[in-house]
């Protein structure tokens, strides 16, 4: 038997994620050197869902909130291997290419900001990602406007010149 679920991810608004999968118990490791080797002063957690042995949430991070943040959302999603990391104080563009290069990730499912659900099947043997919902749908095109608006954010973020 095979079921749907759509588990809503529970951050803060001024929290990013990144979710993806992983292969290895040294993911956790990794990924902590990753994040505080390619941004001074990133505030983060991050949990690992282990899909064998003892199966247990392995976790760490620099700020205590924001580890348990992402076990808390690493129990609720409850698929193996996949790893959860919440961040302040960057942007996932800041780390998600370094997080790609780590040998034991097999896959990013999302680096958002926005609102997300984790699309999840479950079997008699266990939940797997089937793939996320990141946001709301589009709204129509961007205007003259909303280009000016967006030139404007990248530039106030220090994104652009």
């Amino acid at each position: 038997m095979l079921e749907l679920k759509a588990i809503q991810v529970d951050k803060p608004e001024d929290v990013n994620i990144i979710l993806g999968q992983s292969h290895f118990i040294k993911t956790v490791e990794d990924i902590y050197e990753v994040l505080v080797n390619n941004v001074p002063g990133i505030k983060f957690g991050l949990a690992f869902a282990e899909s064998s042995g003892a199966c247990k949430v392995r976790s760490e991070g620099n700020d205590p909130g924001l580890k348990k943040l992402a076990e808390d959302n690493a129990l609720k999603i409850a698929a193996g291997h996949i790893f959860i990391i919440c961040l302040r104080q960057a942007y996932p563009i800041n780390v998600l290419n370094a997080v790609k290069s780590i040998p034991e990730v097999c896959n990013i499912y999302c680096a958002s900001a926005n609102p997300v659900e984790v699309i999840v099947a479950e079997t008699k043997q266990g939940r797997g990602i089937m793939g996320v919902i990141d946001g709301a749908s589009p709204k129509g095109v961007e205007s003259a406007d909303d280009i000016a608006w967006r030139h404007q954010l990248l530039r106030k973020i220090g994104y652009k010149l």
